[in-house]
Order: C-alpha cells, then structure tokens, then sequence
C-alpha cells in the first residue's frame, strides 16, 4: 500500500478537485447509473413495466 493517500480524482489529497473534473465525473457517473438501468429494464421487463407504472401513479397525484 502506498504511503501517500490519494483524493477522489488520483491526485494528491492536497490538489483541490476543479469544477471541471467534478462535473466531468458526474457525467460520467450519471452515464453509468442509465446505462444500468436501461440494462435493468431488459433484463427485468415486468418489474421495469410496473416501476414505469408507480412512477406515473406519484406524478398524476402529486398536487403543486
């Protein structure tokens, strides 16, 4: 194990993370967890069916 900890991004803990990077990882992040839930859809088709289902039911009887 090395001696130095790295941060989030592989740097050194003392570089701060620019905002560029960090958006850049949630991109990356937020590619990921579709890309998992679309292969979820087509793995589990009836249990995507009925998630769609709830979550149009809460839209319709949520009141602003």
């Amino acid at each position: 194990m090395p001696d130095v900890d790295e941060g989030p991004h592989g740097g050194s803990p003392e570089e701060p993370e620019t905002e560029a990077e960090r958006r850049r990882r949630r991109a990356q992040f937020l590619r990921e967890l579709a890309e998992a839930r679309e292969l979820r859809a087509r793995v589990q088709p009836r249990r995507a069916k009925t998630a769609r289902l709830r979550r149009a039911m809460r839209m319709r009887t949520f009141r602003w």
